[in-house]
């Protein structure tokens, strides 16, 4: 589902979002992956990371044919819900700053961004909704 969601943006950025390389093996031992279907197919994906202070947005990700329906939505009101219930006082995320949709999108869903960093070869920007 990232390589799908995230693959337009190797040309924006000149390089691979992380999102496409992450070890989900991993990512499913270790943290909170979940996934959306509508019928058989799964439409789109969520990484969550939790740490004492806070929860971390690791990844949503939505198959590009259904972007638009409002699943990446779900996916963060998912999020939204999972961090109230456990009494963090905030959610993080971070996104390239190459990624300007993504930037929107979290923007008008709330979040605000506090910084930016260098990591390698990505500029990043840090965002934080706070609940």
């Amino acid at each position: 589902m990232a390589r799908k969601a995230f693959e337009h943006y190797v040309p924006v950025m000149n390089a691979i979002p992380v999102p496409m390389s992450a070890d989900y093996s991993a990512m499913i031992r270790e943290h909170e992956v979940w996934v959306l279907r509508d019928d058989d197919a799964i439409v789109a994906s969520l990484v969550l990371i939790w740490h004492p202070d806070h929860l971390l947005l690791e990844s949503v990700a939505v198959d590009p044919d259904c972007q638009g329906s409002g699943y990446g939505r779900k996916m963060l009101d998912w999020a939204l819900k999972r961090a109230k219930e456990a009494s963090v006082p905030e959610i993080r995320l971070y996104t390239n700053i190459l990624m300007v949709e993504n930037r929107d999108w979290y923007l008008r869903a709330g979040f605000v961004e506090t910084h930016e960093e260098q990591r390698g070869d990505k500029h990043i920007v840090h965002m934080i909704y706070r609940l």
